[in-house]
């Protein structure tokens, strides 16, 4: 029996793209807390004319299961405010301004299940992963809630020279949501990104954006990756680590992390965001081939 649970979107724009600004090159300096930061000596992307998608406006998100939960069967799909079907990936906005993004939930905090976005079926819902046919789990719970950036693509063409010349994962960017409070499957939250982990997977990049719900009581105090490191003392290494080991119970190697094995700064996650939000774009612009993924 499908249910159907209504979730709100914050108010947002229409623009596919972030707002122009301007963003760093990678000069090292120290940072406390052991985390790899940048200095400010920036250089300004070229100015592009804005691609209007169809992001949905102030959107009353309303989420409806299919199937039963743990089959294969199960999805999660995304409805509009007249009930048509819209794909978290493609149709909710990215950023809401001010420095204030949407984060969609895949995986609530303290459950195993390996849920994500089927990025090659229509309309983008949340499925179980699989391998071989069968549903996939972690060995273990995820500590942090987890799930994507809309509007993001890490696009598997583009090696990143400053990681290893790794190529992109073909997936949106992934968020690992550090707030105390365990959410729902397809919930649509508001966070401002603190910091980023360059996990390669099998050779593939695979951003890891550290962030925090707007609503969680200490959201206030924490802005950059120092912060972080001060009122969530370890939860960076324990993320770093959770990425690194989880596949190691099924006899695989450990995942490896670029950047020196440290986190990047803010300032550098939102350069991250940036970058794979215009390659989101000429995706969906069909400038680059889109293969097997869906784009509606």
């Amino acid at each position: 029996m499908a249910a159907t649970r209504v979730i709100t979107a914050a108010s947002a724009t229409t623009s596919c793209f972030l707002a122009k600004r301007a963003f760093v090159l990678p000069a090292k300096r120290s940072c406390g807390g052991g985390a790899l930061c940048f200095s400010r000596r920036a250089f300004v992307l070229k100015s592009k004319r804005p691609f209007s998608c169809s992001a949905i406006y102030n959107p009353q998100v309303k989420v409806k299961e299919e199937g039963q939960p743990e089959t294969l069967d199960y999805r999660v799909f995304f409805l509009d405010g007249s009930g048509k079907k819209v794909s978290p990936w493609h149709d909710i906005p990215l950023t809401l301004g001010d420095g204030v993004y949407n984060f969609i939930v895949e995986i609530p905090k303290e459950s195993k299940a390996k849920m994500e976005v089927a990025t090659d079926e229509d309309f983008t819902p949340i499925k179980q992963d699989t391998k071989k046919g069968k549903l996939r789990y972690y060995p273990y719970n995820i500590n942090w809630n987890y799930g994507l950036l809309p509007q993001t693509w890490e696009d598997p063409s583009q090696a990143n020279a400053e990681v290893e010349g790794a190529f992109g994962d073909n997936d949106p960017v992934d968020v690992v949501e550090i707030g105390e409070t365990q959410r729902k499957i397809g919930e649509v939250l508001k966070i401002k990104p603190l910091a980023a982990l360059a996990m390669i997977d099998e050779g593939e990049l695979d951003w890891k954006i550290v962030a925090i719900s707007l609503d969680d009581p200490k959201a206030h105090l924490v802005n950059d990756v120092d912060d972080v490191e001060k009122h969530f003392p370890g939860t960076l290494t324990a993320i770093r680590d959770w990425f690194r080991d989880y596949k190691i119970p099924d006899g695989k190697p450990a995942n490896r992390f670029g950047l020196g094995d440290k986190p990047a700064n803010k300032e550098y996650a939102l350069k991250i965001i940036h970058e794979t939000n215009e390659s989101w774009a000429k995706l969906v612009k069909r400038s680059v081939d889109a293969g097997d993924l869906s784009l509606f």
